[in-house]
């Protein structure tokens, strides 16, 4: 695998392993982020994943250098890295997100639909049928990275943010797609919202979603997002 390490701040080191935003360097920051998981080396405070690069934090004073620090670590980090290689045509998972689009849930689908000379059935049409995948997890607990939405349906944040946006809404932002996870302030044109739980702090793994991901928004009637809700919160 290829890779570049450098120095981030005093005691943490940066996996560089592209340039680009694609799904063939997500999957090294994948592959990456699985065998730190795994590995967990004493001297290892934490790992944060990027869009291109992992960041890697440790505890100088669990090193025994007998250089610097960040040496030590750069050169164990070296010697696992160059052996790790990236499974070819590795499938993602796919998972699907129900969004019941417009009305209450998404009081910004029309205005998206104008801005773009759409009807809001076409922004329905083209966001429901976009081929998105998470590149990371960040900003609020299971907030996805999505890549992959049509430009077709970009817009612009709201020029005045809302004090409180609710948890399952699905937004757009420039050119990109997110469903916030919990109740937060936001900017986002919010166009649906999904009854599916993002955020689950009681569960093994506390974010529905992961990176390397693949999802398919599939649009839902009311009825079918009340009936969802109820299964979500039995």
């Amino acid at each position: 695998m290829e890779f570049n390490l450098q120095p981030l701040g005093d005691n943490s080191v940066i996996i560089e392993l592209g340039e680009d935003i694609s799904r063939d360097i997500q999957q090294k920051v994948k592959k990456v982020s699985s065998f730190l998981e795994q590995q967990s080396f004493d001297w290892m405070v934490e790992y944060v994943p990027g869009f291109t690069t992992v960041a890697v934090f440790y505890d100088p004073c669990k090193i025994e250098a007998k250089t610097l620090p960040y040496d030590e670590v750069c050169e164990e980090l070296s010697a696992h890295l160059e052996k790790l290689a990236v499974e070819e045509g590795a499938e993602p998972r796919i998972v699907e997100i129900p969004v019941c689009y417009g009305g209450e849930f998404g009081p910004d689908l029309e205005e998206v639909a104008e801005r773009n000379d759409l009807t809001p059935e076409e922004v329905i049409d083209i966001h429901s049928n976009g081929e998105y995948i998470v590149y990371m997890i960040g900003f609020a607990p299971g907030f996805p990275y999505i890549g992959g939405m049509d430009e077709r349906i970009a817009a612009p944040r709201r020029k005045n943010p809302r004090l409180k946006i609710p948890a399952g809404s699905v937004g757009i932002a420039g050119k990109q797609t997110g469903v916030y996870p919990i109740e937060t302030p936001g900017g986002w044109q919010l166009i649906g919202k999904t009854p599916r739980k993002l955020f689950l702090p009681e569960g093994e793994t506390p974010s529905l979603l992961q990176a390397g991901d693949q999802i398919k928004f599939v649009p839902i009637s009311v009825e079918e997002f009340q009936s969802w809700e109820e299964k979500e919160n039995d």
